[in-house]
């Protein structure tokens, strides 16, 4: 179209589209061919953006992913997903990152057909663990969840992180969770609301989490981007909170090439001698997206889905 408008003059090109717009049908011709779904679009999941009320600098927006395969009447857990630090420059694209780049939603149909079986050659799945999962799909089907994925900030730069951490939680629990117990079928009480993320996200979550406990039954975090030095502080942060609001479920996920394996690894020893309950699982593989899309969104669903009620 950009090549033809710099051919013709502005009366030319007007009068090309309005013969090609008012031409007879060929008999006989083809329909055009309806366009395919994009490749990250999932099969069992209905998939809505949501704008809500809030701060254009922390959030206005998140998308809702709904099951389509549930019965009349079924609900099921809600999940709230925060992502990376790379898609914290654009609201939009921050709230589609975990279907568009993480891999969301074939993960969720991968799980609902299973038995899984790998897509990549890097080795993210031991064979021990790929035939363990493989046999808890087999005893018992993903039964599913609703998804709320909102856009999340770059805290840190933020004129005032804690500020903006204590802005956020409180958007979070108060609006985005709220809405989307309001349009989906889930179940409403906190143990069966769960806050999890991915780097950035795994961080804010868990600043988030322990700011508003009540809400959620449990948090998870993935490849989640925090340092060792901070491991004394969330550790002793974590076991305050639970003591005040009763037994929660944690999740660690981490990787062997994950920059943040260290943080990660070591909270979950620190929580263990504090006996705040808490599971740590490693898998192969680097700190990127590719290790979302095949294995690490898919261990972070299961684990979410399998976790129903209070510990």
């Amino acid at each position: 179209m950009y090549h033809l408008r710099s051919m013709l003059s502005r009366r030319g090109f007007l009068s090309t589209l309005t013969a090609a717009a008012l031409a007879p049908r060929r008999v006989g011709a083809e329909p055009p061919e309806p366009l395919s779904p994009p490749a990250w679009m999932p099969q069992d999941l209905d998939v809505r953006e949501i704008a809500v009320p809030g701060d254009r600098l922390l959030g206005e927006r998140f998308t809702l992913f709904t099951p389509k395969h549930l019965a009349p009447h079924e609900k099921v857990p809600l999940v709230v997903l925060l992502h990376g630090l790379g898609e914290t420059g654009d609201l939009r694209m921050g709230a589609w990152a975990w279907v568009e780049r993480y891999g969301l939603g074939n993960a969720y149909d991968r799980l609902r057909r299973p038995p899984l079986a790998r897509t990549s050659k890097r080795g993210e799945w031991t064979d021990a663990r790929l035939a363990e999962v493989n046999a808890a799909l087999a005893a018992r089907p993903f039964r599913g969840l609703a998804l709320a994925c909102p856009y999340t900030p770059n805290i840190h730069k933020t004129p005032h992180p804690a500020a903006s951490l204590d802005g956020y939680a409180r958007w979070i629990a108060e609006v985005v969770v709220p809405r989307a117990r309001e349009l989906a079928p889930v179940f409403k009480e906190a143990a069966r609301t769960t806050l999890d993320g991915c780097s950035l996200g795994g961080y804010v979550g868990l600043e988030v989490f322990l700011r508003r406990p009540e809400v959620f039954g449990a948090w998870g975090g993935v490849q989640s981007a925090f340092g060792a030095h901070r491991v004394p502080d969330f550790a002793d942060r974590l076991a305050r909170a639970i003591a005040r609001v009763g037994p929660r479920h944690l999740h660690l996920l981490t990787s062997t090439g994950d920059a943040f394996r260290a943080g990660n690894t070591q909270l979950a020893a620190a929580l263990a001698k504090k006996n705040v309950p808490c599971t740590l699982r490693e898998l192969p593989g680097p700190h990127d997206q590719p290790w979302l899309r095949e294995a690490g969104t898919i261990e972070m669903l299961l684990w979410h889905e399998r976790r129903r009620g209070p510990p």
